[in-house]
């Protein structure tokens, strides 16, 4: 593609804010597929590479479509192979932590990683953060420890495993948006995908677990799911910054909540259901101040809330 040709989307927020939405309603159905097969002893190393190996195999045509042959290899192969690298640690890590809890406890911690995309939003890509928004993001935080109500409960592993993964995944986010425009959120979304089953295709021999068919079945469902998910989540990136949707990733406590009821029987509490809604109230109000902000006079838009 000519160099002369922009690639980034203009600024707008709140077609960012619909696909960060819809993806943080897909991504949970990953979670999902991930604890069956992790109940059925498939190791996890192996689920994260069925996760990515099906992704590379459901966005290739798309990306040759939208690139072509050349257009699928990366500028900065080493940069998408950090991201990759991070994206499988991140899943790898938060798979890990449902073996030990439920869904939405395992995503609550997970929900870590909305306050260091923020943070590394502000320091590492210089975006502007007001006050109001910092708060809000301060809010959802304490929904979260609401929700895992640490001191009051059992500490577990599953519990370090998923800050590890939330904190991996906060890295991957901020990383994605370093490159978003420069190529379409399928292609990217198949250059990571290919990065990171190729890095797993070294390691997965090692504890390689043949699966059933039904599982096979789990494994190309799985793919799809998360690619879907991630690309919408590339997309995002390409219209609004990050500090911006990183708060509404909390609205994905919404749909894990309800499956890991109808699959699992992991119904909330009502101190779950109070931090749930005290982290959707924010992103809410996040995404109500940002579209006020829209209509206000150029000069006005470094002091965004």
């Amino acid at each position: 593609m000519s160099a002369s040709v922009p690639m980034r989307q203009d600024h707008r927020p709140l077609v960012g804010v619909a696909f960060m939405v819809a993806a943080m309603a897909s991504l949970p159905f990953i979670d999902v597929i991930a604890k069956m097969l992790g109940e059925a002893q498939i190791p996890i190393l192996q689920v994260v590479w069925a996760r990515l190996a099906f992704g590379t195999v459901v966005t290739l045509p798309f990306a040759l479509h939208k690139a072509g042959a050349r257009g699928l290899l990366p500028r900065r192969p080493l940069f998408h192979t950090l991201r990759a690298s991070l994206l499988v640690l991140a899943t790898f890590t938060f798979f890990s932590s449902l073996k030990y809890l439920p869904i939405a406890d395992a995503l609550a911690i997970f929900f870590v990683q909305p306050l260091i995309v923020t943070i590394l939003s502000a320091l590492v890509l210089k975006e502007k953060v007001g006050p109001r928004r910092w708060t809000a993001v301060a809010i959802g935080f304490i929904g979260t420890l609401i929700i895992i109500r640490p001191g009051f409960v059992e500490w577990n592993p599953g519990s370090l495993l998923a800050l590890a993964g939330g904190s991996f995944l906060a890295v991957y986010f901020v990383l994605t948006r370093q490159i978003s425009g420069q190529a379409h959120a399928i292609v990217t979304t198949f250059q990571t995908s290919f990065a990171g089953a190729a890095i797993l295709c070294i390691l997965v021999p090692l504890v390689w677990v043949w699966p059933s068919p039904s599982q096979w079945a789990l494994f190309a469902t799985l793919g799809m799911v998360a690619t879907f998910g991630h690309f919408l989540v590339t997309r995002a990136y390409d219209f609004a910054e990050a500090s911006l949707l990183a708060p509404l990733a909390y609205t994905e406590m919404v749909m894990a909540t309800i499956l890991g009821w109808y699959f699992f029987g992991d119904f909330p509490d009502f101190w779950t259901f109070f931090g749930v809604g005290l982290l959707i109230s924010c992103a809410l109000y996040i995404s109500i101040r940002e579209r006020k902000t829209k209509t206000a006079p150029v000069a006005a838009l470094g002091d965004r809330g």
